[in-house]
């Protein structure tokens, strides 16, 4: 907002009265910001999106730490920020080709997901990585949970994490959270052919307001984040395009449940 006002961060730090800065801190969430503190500078930089202005002061005003905090110092900050971008979304667009999605994984999925790291993790390392995996099911039993939109490609069903007995009882886990009504999984399979972002995963969580999307991709080195507008755009195309490739949601499970009866 204020880069787009043609605003400085000695103006934004004039209007707070605080050091100047301070307003980069405040702007890249290093530090926080009260509501009114806000309300403050989006007035004055000429911000007519009320209801933009509306969720930031609505996320400046949520300061309670989230149970991802107890990880804190024991694991990357990228494992804290995807709990925390699940837990706050209003929905989840998760697209997989490999993999099943972290937030419906099993332990012993997760255990063996983890075993193959490279360079190996110590068995301390990875009991850690697991539990924040497991702690992060909970979002679905959240009051208000997300509504969980997964497409998951035939390759990644087929991955038998743990050997066939794990992997049977993962797909038997996904298939019940595909029964919650917030909860929709559908499947690509191998006869389905090429189709857009076959070789990405790819988590798009909504926010309050479509400017505050982002989109978390899974790399080697850690996650990474986009947030801006034309790169959401593509996103949002590509995931309709992964949709429509896929079975019906009704489809997907008995073409899951079919999987997990040739285990």
């Amino acid at each position: 907002m204020r880069v787009a006002a043609g605003m400085t961060t000695a103006f934004a730090a004039g209007l707070l009265g605080v050091p100047r800065t301070n307003v980069p801190n405040m702007e890249s969430g290093r530090s926080g910001i009260s509501s009114d503190r806000v309300r403050t500078l989006a007035g004055n930089y000429g911000c007519a999106d009320h209801s933009l202005v509306d969720a930031l002061a609505a996320m400046a005003a949520e300061r309670e730490k989230g149970w991802w905090e107890a990880y804190r110092g024991r694991l990357p900050a990228g494992f804290l920020d995807i709990a925390e971008m699940e837990w706050h979304a209003s929905q989840l667009r998760i697209a997989l080709s490999v993999h099943l999605p972290g937030i419906v994984q099993t332990e012993e999925h997760a255990r063996a997901v983890f075993a193959h790291v490279f360079p190996r993790l110590p068995e301390a390392d990875i009991d850690v990585r697991v539990a924040l995996r497991l702690d992060r099911h909970r979002v679905l039993d959240k009051p208000d949970p997300p509504v969980l939109d997964l497409i998951l490609h035939e390759a990644g069903l087929r991955m038998q994490f743990g050997g066939p007995k794990a992997a049977k009882r993962q797909l038997d886990y996904l298939l019940e959270a595909s029964e919650r009504e917030h909860v929709t999984v559908r499947a690509i399979p191998f006869k389905a052919g090429g189709f857009p972002g076959a070789g990405q995963s790819v988590v798009y969580a909504g926010d309050r307001v479509p400017q505050l999307d982002v989109v978390e991709l899974d790399s080697t080195h850690g996650p990474e984040f986009i947030d801006s507008a034309i790169q959401l755009q593509k996103y949002r195309a590509q995931l309709d395009a992964m949709r429509d490739a896929a079975l019906s949601p009704r489809a997907s499970c008995d073409f899951i449940r079919a999987i997990a009866d040739d285990l």
